[in-house]
């Protein structure tokens, strides 16, 4: 007979064996977008074109104003305007069009993600069947099986593979995905996880509406479609795998009576939704308190310009108000705006793209780093990042 102590001490072990030892690091990272690109500056009139709207001259000139002071030079999509001339049910915001463009993704999407992943693998230098765990977010359909299934099947993933999907979480998905994984990595000795995140805009592509105005345009002015991927492993094989960043703590916080500045909801026509053109000034304002709550409790306090900084940019709005707030030097956010310019917001992807772009900066930045994702709810996702580059030491006061 054995005693509860002795359990007791075996579950304990049982326990320390199946977590790692060390944290979480991104090992590698790859990205892709789509083949189609049509620059900002000429989207109004090929928005206004493709959706036979050209008669409304007056929304097209703010559509152009808008378009404008996002910040961007270019963005990539799937659909053609040919696609949209196959399908004129995807232009009336009422038409019933949702079976027909899910039909869409549900094909398209998987192949995105697996370009994206595969890079991401390359990088990392190990065999695709070495990944033990994948997490796939999107929120571009909301079907099953899902991506996940179609994406382990073209990546050659072991049959085993433990898989989570996480749909219609809006833009924070990608670092809520990314603190699932840690999470995942950290708790499971040896796990090595695949995080692909995938947006096709097709979902909520529409025509323009003779009572539309900013708040009801901007989703049309700033979203792009793009993948991203990442590996997650803790206790790196050496010389194999080559950390870039330790994922240090994760935290999430809710904006209370936030509800309505960002909404996200299925129609017959597609997704629809509202962003508040209130959100930047709102997303700036409650920022340092979610970055005091996430490095207080670590016994780190440092200056915001002793960081690097990886933030998933809604808008240029977003970012041009999160400087001002926290008074940051000119260039800290340069990752975020060179992502933001050049891909738009591909919603739970551009976080990843963020990320890519900063490691190439890596050589300018600081030790110590947080990542940030907003997202419905009004929601803000924060993470500690280390350089894995640098010694792990903590700046204690």
């Amino acid at each position: 007979m054995v005693s509860r102590a002795a359990n007791n001490n075996n579950v304990r072990e049982i326990r320390r064996s199946q977590r790692a030892d060390g944290l979480a690091a991104v090992l590698a990272i790859g990205t892709a977008n789509p083949a189609h690109c049509v620059s900002q500056e000429d989207y109004p009139d090929y928005y206004f074109r493709v959706t036979k709207s050209e008669h409304l001259s007056d929304l097209k000139d703010t559509f152009k104003k808008l378009c404008k002071i996002t910040g961007m030079e270019k963005r990539y999509f799937y659909h053609t305007e040919e696609l949209l001339g196959a399908h004129p049910e995807f232009l009336p915001r009422t038409s019933p069009s949702l079976s027909a463009r899910l039909d869409i993704v549900a094909a398209v999407a998987p192949e995105l993600a697996a370009s994206a992943a595969a890079k991401a693998i390359a990088e990392w230098g190990r065999p695709a069947t070495d990944i033990t765990h994948l997490v796939v977010a999107t929120n571009s359909g909301v079907h099953a099986p899902s991506v996940d299934v179609r994406l382990a099947s073209l990546l050659g993933l072991r049959a085993g593979v433990c898989r989570t999907m996480l749909q219609f979480n809006g833009c924070s998905a990608g670092c809520a995905a990314l603190c699932l994984a840690k999470d995942l990595a950290e708790n499971n000795r040896g796990a090595r996880v695949l995080v692909a995140c995938v947006e096709l805009t097709l979902t909520s592509f529409r025509a323009p509406q003779e009572d539309d105005c900013f708040d009801t345009l901007i989703s049309q002015a700033l979203f792009g479609d793009g993948a991203g991927a990442v590996v997650v492993g803790a206790d790196a094989v050496r010389p194999v795998e080559h950390p870039l960043f330790d994922m240090v703590s994760v935290s999430q916080a809710v904006i209370p009576e936030t509800e309505h500045f960002l909404t996200m909801r299925l129609a017959d026509g597609g997704i629809d939704g509202d962003i508040s053109t209130d959100l930047p000034s709102l997303a700036a304002g409650n920022l340092e308190k979610c970055l005091l709550d996430a490095f207080g409790p670590l016994g780190i306090y440092v200056d915001w310009n002793d960081l690097f900084w990886v933030v998933h940019p809604g808008s240029r709005g977003i970012l041009d108000h999160i400087d001002r707030v926290l008074r940051l030097e000119p260039k800290k956010l340069a990752a975020s705006k060179t992502v933001v310019r050049d891909y738009g917001n591909m919603l739970s992807a551009t976080v990843i793209f963020v990320l890519d772009e900063q490691r190439r900066r890596m050589e300018e930045v600081h030790e110590w780093g947080v990542m940030v994702g907003f997202g419905p709810g009004f929601t803000v996702e924060t993470m500690v990042l280390h350089s894995a580059r640098n010694k792990f030491v903590l700046p204690l006061n």
